[in-house]
């Protein structure tokens, strides 16, 4: 390369000197040419003007010659500089993913325990005692029912006790009666069997009187079953009554639990159906719990007893500390998902039931999967590729096979070692087999799935 420099910058000297000689062969021309008749110039004249026209023409010369000079030089010393660098490359060094991974998934907080308080009496709502957001304890009067038909429903209990028992009376008088007469009945008749015996009666006589005898005794049993059935309707009487004095009780619409009402449907006047009409809801906020899907990939790292953390949107800077309560223990057939249900305890409320929420759960993976940076991927035609460097600082493409995708990394399956070291963001001037000059970047750590 040097030579063919130089014979570039010889020819091109050669190249000014025909021109200087041409340019003073017209100049000598010019001086022999016959001039006008009068003016003759001199010998001394001529060689002046061919002096001056020869050292213009030099400066001409060094003027275009000496940058042009400087410029090839430069160029060619850049040149052999470049031959003897290696092409640098930022590697980053593949590995396992971390013991501990973070699983973040979305969810929604419900309470603990929510329930609708409905009507268990008919008519019409008498009063309201509380209103949405009214925190209440347990037993606590929230409403009043006025049912005038109820009243009557009791009060006829009530009678058709008193009858049951009268009846009851009854029919133990007349089983002290029938027993008596049994008695007697019993008593004649072993007196005509005496007779019998002795001869002293008929048979027909006496068989009249066995067979009274034995009417007074089955009459005794029925009235004793008699008694027994009105004992029954007695009791049947005062379970009634005890249902409608329940109901009775219905009339006062009481907190089951200690709470927050968070939702009123009714107000007073209102017409009120047993079992049908919504009055209230109530719901325990002190305690809270978000329902969760984890997918089937973290399934079998998530146990109850779990810690986990919520963050919620318009509650920047906060974490609420939780921990898993449950799973379902078999993933869902449509989403291959397992439900998961988190508890969290709050002291001061800032969390309310509805609030949508990121619950993050801390877990052990089973197995440490082989992770990439996303950015030393190459997707080529036959498939997707990255450039490691070896030992010996030579550049290889390698085909790879990837499984989960963490955002800014990948899982690998296969095509890689754990260890090798990559081209970070590998462009066409890094080719097959090439040597390189690799620098080392510190990879970042990859914490796992983000949900």
């Amino acid at each position: 390369m040097a030579e063919n420099d130089a014979e570039q910058r010889e020819a091109i000297l050669k190249a000014e000197i025909a021109r200087m000689k041409e340019h003073l062969e017209r100049t000598t021309d010019i001086a022999h040419e016959p001039t006008p008749k009068g003016i003759r110039p001199t010998r001394a004249a001529v060689w002046v003007v061919a002096i001056v026209a020869l050292a213009a023409v030099g400066l001409a010369f060094a003027a275009g010659w000496w940058p042009r000079n400087k410029r090839d030089t430069t160029v060619l010393a850049e040149s052999r500089q470049s031959a003897g660098r290696l092409l640098t490359v930022n590697v980053i060094q593949a590995g396992r993913a971390p013991e501990l991974m973070e699983i973040e998934l979305p969810g929604s907080i419900q309470a603990v325990t929510e329930a609708p308080i409905l009507a268990r009496a008919d008519g019409y709502l008498k009063r309201r005692l509380a209103d949405i957001g009214d925190h209440v304890k347990s037993g606590q009067l929230l409403a009043e029912i006025e049912a005038p038909e109820l009243d009557q429903q009791v009060a006829q209990a009530r009678a058709n006790l008193q009858q049951v028992m009268a009846s009851q009376e009854q029919a133990g008088a007349a089983l002290e009666q029938a027993k008596a007469n049994e008695q007697l009945a019993s008593i004649s008749a072993r007196r005509w069997g005496n007779l019998l015996a002795k001869g002293a009666v008929s048979r027909q006589e006496n068989d009249v009187y066995q067979a009274q005898s034995q009417a007074h005794s089955a009459n005794v049993r029925a009235l004793e079953r008699s008694l027994a059935a009105a004992k029954s309707n007695i009791e049947a009487a005062k379970a009634n009554v005890a249902r409608l004095d329940q109901m009775q009780l219905y009339r006062q619409v009481r907190a089951p639990f200690a709470g927050t009402i968070t939702m009123r449907n009714v107000d007073t006047g209102a017409l009120i159906t047993a079992g049908q009409t919504l009055l209230f809801r109530v719901a325990q906020t002190g305690s809270l719990r978000t329902y969760i899907n984890v997918p089937q990939n973290y399934a079998g790292a998530v146990r109850p007893g779990m810690k986990a953390r919520l963050t919620v949107a318009g509650l920047p800077g906060r974490i609420f500390e939780g921990q898993v309560a449950r799973t379902a223990n078999a993933l869902d057939a449509a989403s291959r998902t397992l439900l998961t249900e988190v508890h969290v305890t709050q002291g001061v409320g800032a969390l309310m039931p509805g609030m949508y929420c990121t619950v993050v759960l801390e877990a052990k993976r089973q197995s440490r999967p082989l992770i990439i940076p996303g950015d030393t991927l190459l997707i080529r035609p036959r498939g997707t590729t990255v450039v490691e460097v070896t030992p010996d600082h030579k550049v290889h493409y390698r085909r790879v096979l990837l499984g989960r995708d963490f955002g800014k990394s990948m899982e690998v399956l296969s095509g890689i070692e754990d260890g090798a070291w990559l081209v970070a963001n590998p462009n066409d001037a890094v080719r097959e087999g090439m040597q390189v000059n690799p620098v080392k970047l510190k990879p970042e750590e990859t914490a796992g799935p983000r949900g």
